[in-house]
């Protein structure tokens, strides 16, 4: 029986950042995903595979556009296997390049299933038989999987899910994407662009619930007039498979036709964690109705050997949130005094507006009854979106009346996804409107937006006029 001071059970950016931190800490580790190499569903079937589409439909999509600048293009020509080609790729150069900082790191990667035999032993079932682990401490970071209600379960190729359609297996003449959040949308941006008729059918009265409205007001716009339709307040009540199609039918206000016929269907209802993993009755390891494994702030479970992190132990369901509490984990086996408290997540849409948001939102103040204040700047006037032909977005940061603080911030544009980070900083650092606004930006820049929305707080905004009441 081999023996480890940290077992780590599954790989990706919560498992493998875990692991890896524990071993240039010293600890002697073993990292168990049943793929080669590191990456789990992230790199390998989630955000990094997405991505790379999402980038290619921004480029036919700015070809498309740039015959209103006076640069006119040919309709480019999809090969389909090139494409699909350049996307694995990617994985591969990533997952490659983990399994190399295994190798560095000399943390014992095993690729096979793991089963929890008791608090302090784990079998893993390899394709050459049978391992069995003594650990001191474990963590589980199993992630989560797609979920797939089963009304909507369908046993034919032609309904997929999210690691199905990022196969590309064709390019439908329709399809039906059902569910308006963020990987609904981002999919449905990518087969749209490729050439779809793509319609999005969403149960709650608009697209990204629990996005603050005027944040999603700017992408709705532009996702309505990409898709063939956007159904709202409308669920699917049936699925079934026939010669010519998937035939769907409708409830709710929105679909004008109760039944409808699409060539494909992609079902895209959220993710639920993955924490059925064998042997979990034999600890003292909680699990609650949602299927979310019970932790603590230092991501303890009631088994005292055992941390769980990322997907498995709660929303939200990000990469970025899984690598953090890795982190966390081990320092605290450690011996190190941390706990996972941030006061920012940041929450990024990949489809083009890209949405970003991070700590407090407007929708959550409100709830709370919090006092408020929130700035806004309007991209209409940034020098730099206007030279991108792109004056859609807004940025916005939301504020303590009483001190200033700025307690959230929100973003729509292009670029959306890189700029939230400097409003993650600020949340974190206890920044108010005044560091904020005094912060020299380069110009010309869509960082400029985020001093010149304290501005807009002060009612001293350079480029707004907008007096402060």
């Amino acid at each position: 029986m081999a023996s480890t001071q940290l077992a780590v059970v599954g790989g990706g950016p919560g498992g493998y950042a875990a692991a890896f931190l524990a071993a240039d800490l010293g600890l002697s580790t073993t990292l168990i995903d049943n793929e080669i190499n590191p990456g789990g569903v992230c790199v390998y079937r989630g955000c990094i595979p997405s991505k790379a589409l999402l980038h290619v439909a921004k480029v036919l999509d700015e070809a498309r556009h740039a015959a209103a600048w006076g640069v006119e293009f040919a309709e480019p020509k999809i090969d389909l296997a090139k494409l699909r080609q350049f996307k694995d790729g990617v994985v591969q150069r990533l997952t490659s390049g983990t399994g190399q900082l295994v190798k560095h790191r000399k943390v014992h990667y095993i690729q096979g299933l793991a089963e929890i035999v008791d608090p302090h032993t784990l079998k893993v079932k390899t394709a050459g038989g049978e391992e069995t682990i003594a650990f001191e401490h474990a963590i589980l970071a199993t992630g989560s999987i797609p979920a797939m209600p089963r009304t909507l379960t369908v046993d034919d190729p032609r309904v997929m899910d999210s690691t199905a359609a990022l196969d590309l297996p064709d390019v439908p003449a329709s399809l039906l994407v059902v569910g308006g959040g963020y990987i609904g949308l981002e999919l449905g941006s990518v087969y749209a662009t490729l050439g779809s008729a793509v319609t999005v059918v969403e149960m709650t009265a608009g697209l990204l619930p629990g996005a603050d409205r005027d944040l999603v007001d700017v992408l709705a716009k532009r996702v309505n007039r990409q898709m063939k339709a956007v159904l709202l307040n409308t669920s699917v009540a049936g699925l079934k498979a026939e010669r010519q199609g998937i035939r769907v039918t409708f409830e709710g206000d929105g679909a004008k036709q109760k039944d409808q016929l699409f060539d494909r269907v992609l079902v895209s209802v959220g993710r639920r964690p993955n924490s059925r993993i064998p042997g979990l009755d034999s600890t003292r390891v909680k699990v609650d109705e949602r299927g979310f494994i019970v932790v603590d702030e230092q991501l303890r479970t009631d088994e005292p050997s055992m941390f769980a992190i990322g997907d498995v132990v709660g929303e939200p369901m990000l990469a970025h949130k899984a690598s953090h509490q890795g982190r966390v984990a081990v320092e605290v086996i450690a011996g190190e005094n941390v706990a996972f408290h941030p006061r920012a997540i940041p929450a990024v849409v990949f489809t083009d507006p890209e949405i970003a948001w991070a700590g407090l939102t407007e929708t959550q103040a409100k709830e709370a009854g919090r006092k408020i204040v929130v700035a806004k700047f309007p991209w209409g006037a940034s020098g730099r979106a206007i030279t991108l032909d792109r004056t859609d977005g807004l940025t916005k940061l939301i504020l303590d009346q009483a001190t200033e603080q700025i307690l959230g911030v929100g973003l729509v544009g292009p670029g959306a996804g890189e700029l939230i980070a400097e409003g993650v900083l600020a949340i974190e650092m206890g920044a108010n409107a005044t560091d904020l606004k005094l912060s020299i930006h380069p110009h010309p820049t869509l960082t400029e937006t985020m001093m010149e929305s304290a501005e807009v707080f002060f009612g001293q905004a350079t480029h707004v006029y907008r007096p402060r009441r």
